[in-house]
């Protein structure tokens, strides 16, 4: 690792203890090499977890981050990590993948973002919560996020 380019990275090869809250947590960016390009990045994260606020219980999601980088990129094990602070947060649906993506905008300013939080059902409904920062930069390449509706058992 060069130095001057990625000394500010306190998280890659460190420890894998997560923050104690989201909001302690830090989310860091490297420098993207191929900024002068529009391309797609996405993070998946099949089993996201957080707590009901109110009740204490587990809720569980499958998140789809997709985001068009333009001058830093996040850096994957401090969103792991980042992500991994909400397995004791109590926030209901709607907050928790809001507050993903604006930590992500505010860290990275990509040229665009766009996060999917499949649900998994809460009292027997599935809520599903979708944001994005715009429009989709022109002649980006956005695949669908690939996951199905909620089918329960069958």
């Amino acid at each position: 690792m060069a130095d001057n380019v990625y000394g500010n990275l306190t998280q890659l090869g460190g420890s894998d203890q997560a923050a104690a809250s989201p909001e302690k947590a830090a989310l860091e960016t490297v420098p993207n090499p191929q900024a002068d390009e529009d391309y797609l990045v996405r993070f998946s994260c099949p089993e996201f977890t957080s707590v009901c606020p109110v009740t204490g219980q587990p809720d569980f999601a499958h998140l789809v981050i997709d985001y068009a980088p333009d001058a830093q990129l996040i850096e994957s094990k401090s969103l792991k990590l980042y992500l991994a602070a909400f397995r004791n947060h109590g926030a209901f649906h709607e907050d928790c993948t809001l507050a993903i993506a604006k930590k992500i905008t505010t860290a990275a300013k990509p040229k665009w973002l766009r996060i999917g939080g499949y649900w998994y059902p809460r009292g027997g409904i599935p809520i599903d919560v979708f944001y994005q920062t715009g429009i989709v930069p022109k002649g980006l390449w956005v695949p669908d996020q690939g996951v199905p509706g909620y089918r329960g058992r069958g």
